[in-house]
């Protein structure tokens, strides 16, 4: 282990917090769909690097920027979610015990689909500013991070505007409280879920938009992704949108720090570790709640 310098240690610090903010939206999805339908979707990962792969293939034939195209996965997605949702998992009984196994099913699917479609190499987008950076006081910002972490600012920032401000967002916040009480006062949970469902997978379709032009990615990769992103919400607290926030700008500087005090290749474990220390220590996460089962 070697200790960095000061500058280097806040450099890291920046870079962990940066990276950290797109881990927010990654995992804000996941979180808000089992807040609302209390089932874990294996497949977010899956989607997470669909979504890269569609950003991919409209930068490639488009040109279209990876930011910019989050206004077009990210519409495309809510509608493949909402299909999902109201075609698969609705029909599904005892969904909460049984939907890690159909999702998981669908994961392989969707990576043994894309495996074919896109071959197994691995890809990335690079945009004209992918090897830019922008010097501040010595400390060297990477332009795809920063563009990658303010994008994933301005998502969280409207998701959280929905759900404070809007009838809708009352009534997935209403759900997540107590899905009985508001269904007895007029809340359709069943449309709730299915919108739920298409915003966690848009999330997740604007997170592998900017994953494409931060890593390289192949089909593979949503077997780590999905990891990472369970990782974050264990540790934030299970359906908790601002848990999920704070745990991925801690697990983002972790990683970082972990990487040049150790070695890059430790530096996913972190996310592994920090999973079994919360499952052990604090089982509801840093700003989950203790659900007990009523009698």
């Amino acid at each position: 282990m070697s200790f960095p310098s000061t500058h280097l240690l806040i450099q890291t610090l920046i870079l962990g917090l940066l990276v950290g903010g797109v881990y927010a939206l990654m995992a804000s999805g996941l979180t808000l769909i089992f807040g609302v339908m209390k089932i874990i979707n294996v497949a977010h990962g899956a989607f997470l690097i669909l979504g890269a792969y569609f950003t991919y293939q409209l930068f490639l034939i488009f040109a279209i920027d990876p930011i910019v195209s989050i206004l077009i996965t990210a519409p495309v997605f809510f509608l493949l979610g909402w299909v999902v949702q109201r075609y698969i998992l609705s029909r599904i009984e005892n969904p909460e015990q049984t939907s890690v196994l159909v999702t998981f099913a669908m994961a392989l699917v969707m990576e043994g689909i894309m495996g074919y479609v896109f071959q197994t190499n691995m890809r990335s987008v690079t945009p004209s500013y992918s090897t830019a950076a922008i010097t501040i006081a010595t400390f060297r910002l990477p332009v795809t991070r920063l563009a990658g972490f303010g994008a994933a600012l301005v998502v969280i920032l409207v998701l959280y505007y929905i759900l404070q401000n809007t009838n809708l967002g009352r009534a997935i916040r209403a759900t997540i409280q107590d899905p009985r009480a508001a269904q007895l006062v007029g809340v359709n949970v069943k449309v709730v879920s299915a919108f739920t469902f298409g915003l966690g997978v848009a999330t997740a379709a604007a997170g592998g938009s900017l994953l494409s032009m931060i890593y390289s990615f192949n089909p593979a990769s949503q077997g780590d992704w999905v990891a990472k992103t369970l990782s974050i919400i264990v540790l934030g607290g299970m359906g908790s949108l601002p848990g999920a926030l704070l745990a991925a700008l801690i697990l983002g500087v972790m990683e970082q720090l972990t990487a040049i005090t150790i070695t890059l290749y430790w530096s996913p474990i972190v996310f592994y570790i920090f999973l079994f220390a919360t499952l052990i220590v604090r089982p509801q996460g840093l700003m989950g709640e203790i659900v007990r089962e009523k009698g």
